[in-house]
């Protein structure tokens, strides 16, 4: 936090929530990494690790949003310090979002283990890394800027997120694509 306040105990309350959003961001990015590790690698313990930090995840989630409230009640913050708050209580439900959505993938891959379809299973492995890869390193840059409040690449990371939608949507007609010639 660059500006400081009359009270250094509200900037000890900021900074510490402001470090423990970024170790939850990156907490949720390690998630998405071994989300799609356990994906194309078909590893149910790769999986199993991703809904263990899903748990981790959620608590913080939970507890950030706590400290939220209480220094909102206990500090009556002014307009700019709210915005901040506001917006670190947003980041966190993105996050835990973001978390969710691994999880998903992790408990599709245990599924797909558990019935023996990953042993047929052909996926466009390359695709789907290269897309992983993008949205972890907009994450990346996401946690970045927050961490320095950096407006200028919050909105590089806001322009580049088409990119992002476009290989998606390659890779979702590659999918459909897969499963057209194997309904397994």
């Amino acid at each position: 936090m660059s500006d400081k306040h009359l009270s250094t105990q509200f900037d000890a309350e900021l900074s510490g929530i402001s470090n423990r959003v970024l170790e939850m961001g990156g907490l949720v990015e390690s998630q998405v990494a071994q989300s799609v590790y356990a994906l194309t690698q078909f590893s149910g313990e790769t999986a199993a690790q991703v809904l263990q930090a899903e748990e981790r995840v959620n608590a913080m989630e939970m507890e950030i949003d706590r400290d939220l409230s209480a220094i909102i009640a206990r500090r009556q913050p002014t307009a700019r310090d709210l915005r901040l708050l506001i917006a670190i209580s947003k980041a966190i439900a993105n996050l835990e979002r973001v978390g969710d959505e691994a999880a998903r993938i992790a408990r599709t891959v245990q599924r797909l283990i558990d019935t023996g379809v990953s042993s047929r299973l052909r996926l466009p492995v390359s695709d789907l890394s290269f897309g992983a890869d993008l949205a972890i390193a907009q994450l990346r840059k996401a946690l970045d800027a927050f961490a320095r409040l950096d407006t200028g690449q919050a909105l590089e990371v806001l322009r580049a997120d088409d990119q992002i939608d476009r290989e998606f949507e390659g890779l979702l007609r590659k999918l459909i694509t897969y499963m057209m010639e194997d309904p397994r």
